[in-house]
């Protein structure tokens, strides 16, 4: 989870800061679509699909071909440069640029040129155990600190990365030589993450390492949080897997991850927090794992994950037609909290931790829980707060209450909206990372029944 102090900059400031040609051309984009409620709902999806996607395409970092942590069009950096790379945004861009292909907006040899370019970069970058960092500089693949310990490897983020690079894999399998060099690329960088090396011999997989602070940030990840792709790839590794009881006592806490509790009428299914009493999280953790991994049908002794995920977006949606702290704007065509940029920096919204900010990813990359809720969320986005909506997309954050937003975006947010779009239509990206034969036995070695007809 990001953590970002911002300038603070008011609405009508940030206004000035557009070019009117900029503005023109942004307003232009909208005009088909604001023009008549008859234009089909594919339209919509495929507007915000290509904008999105665009972020890691035309937006990527140039020398790396990565994407960056953040792109702001006001061109104002104030906690790292433009050419910081995410790790785990990364991953999210290497599958947003597939749903690309398949739409007809990248060229397939374009897009492997591209990925040969992101493997060539990442064998050579910053790696700890096998892990890449949350942030390296897109020039150099030098380790850029997340925070002051922070600076060795991250396996939460190496998940999200892996994730995508395993999806392209699948992808790619089946093609010419130059492609089957690019799979070949990419079973090596993932054969190289020591999962086990994680686990310090114990029960539990941990976040960071660092060669300078060593194991000093302690962070043991126990569920339910975003963090169960981890698991998944850590058991499913062919060369450094971690067995059924590092998933069983350190993520679902032998048991205790399970929740009997329900919100708005829905149930929990699982504890959202090992330290915190907090009842639900931000919808991120119902999104970053299951960009490949598919919920539908999937089940383990803790939990039916397509129940746990669709309940989540409910609870959020509902959350926003009752509105309890009375927010300008709230209902059923304005929903959604999530981590994201916030009024005073970056912040984790969820209902009971809720000032007012909706964090459009959260709505819109819950298409495949929510559909009808999510397009209303986004025709009502696009026809009526188009000042709210850029160049890759609906900026990352905005508060109708506090008249506040900025033309900003940050790439783990944009990242899933392409993506669980496509999923919510073609089942495209779960399709492929499902298919992975490394993955299926890491899943049915912990324990889980994947049922296929759904």
């Amino acid at each position: 989870m990001t953590y970002i102090k911002l300038k603070i900059v008011s609405f009508f400031s940030i206004v000035l800061l557009f070019t009117s040609c900029n503005k023109k051309k942004e307003q232009n984009q909208l005009q088909t679509l604001n023009k008549e409620d008859s234009v089909p709902e594919t339209s919509w999806l495929d507007t915000i699909q290509k904008q999105t996607i665009n972020y890691f395409w035309d937006g990527a970092e140039p020398h790396s071909g990565l994407a960056r942590e953040r792109l702001h069009m006001d061109n104002v950096y104030p906690t790292s440069p433009k050419n910081t790379i995410t790790t785990g945004g990364s991953g999210f861009g290497l599958m947003a640029i597939l749903v690309g292909i398949e739409r007809g907006y990248i060229a397939r040899e374009d897009a492997l040129n591209r990925y040969l370019k992101v493997v060539d970069f990442l064998e050579k970058a910053d790696r700890f155990h096998g892990a890449w960092p949350h942030w390296m500089d897109g020039e150099t693949g030098k380790v850029y600190p997340f925070s002051q310990k922070d600076n060795g490897g991250d396996l939460v983020e190496t998940a999200f990365l892996v994730q995508g690079l395993l999806t392209v894999s699948e992808y790619f399998k089946d093609g010419n030589e130059k492609e089957k060099r690019l799979v070949s690329k990419i079973d090596k960088l993932w054969k190289e993450v020591e999962w086990d090396w994680y686990t310090q011999g114990k029960d539990v997989l941990y976040w960071h390492w660092s060669p300078e602070y060593a194991w000093e940030m302690n962070f043991p990840v126990g569920g339910y949080n975003e963090c169960l792709i981890m698991y998944v790839l850590a058991a499913s590794s062919p060369t450094h897997p971690i067995n059924k009881a590092v998933y069983q006592k350190g993520w679902a806490r032998n048991g205790a991850i399970v929740s009997n509790d329900s919100l708005y009428g829905k149930a929990l299914v699982l504890d959202y927090y090992e330290s915190d009493n907090a009842a639900v999280g931000p919808l991120f953790w119902a999104h970053y794992s299951y960009l490949g991994l598919n919920p539908k049908g999937l089940t383990d002794q803790f939990a039916d994950y397509w129940k746990l995920t669709q309940n989540q977006s409910i609870i959020h949606y509902k959350y926003a037609l009752e509105n309890p702290k009375h927010f300008k704007g709230y209902g059923a065509n304005l929903w959604g909290l999530t981590s994201s940029y916030s009024i005073k920096g970056y912040a984790g919204h969820r209902p009971g931790a809720d000032v007012g900010v909706i964090s459009p990813t959260a709505a819109l990359s819950s298409f495949p829980y929510t559909p009808n809720e999510s397009m209303q969320m986004l025709k009502h986005l696009y026809k009526n707060h188009d000042s709210l909506i850029g160049k890759y997309g609906p900026y990352d954050a905005f508060s109708l209450q506090d008249n506040w937003y900025l033309p900003r975006y940050l790439a783990i947010d944009q990242g899933p909206i392409p993506i669980m779009i496509e999923n919510y239509r073609t089942g495209l990206l779960w399709d492929l990372f499902m298919r992975n034969k490394e993955v299926l036995y890491g899943l049915n070695k912990l324990g889980f029944k994947i049922e296929t007809n759904n």
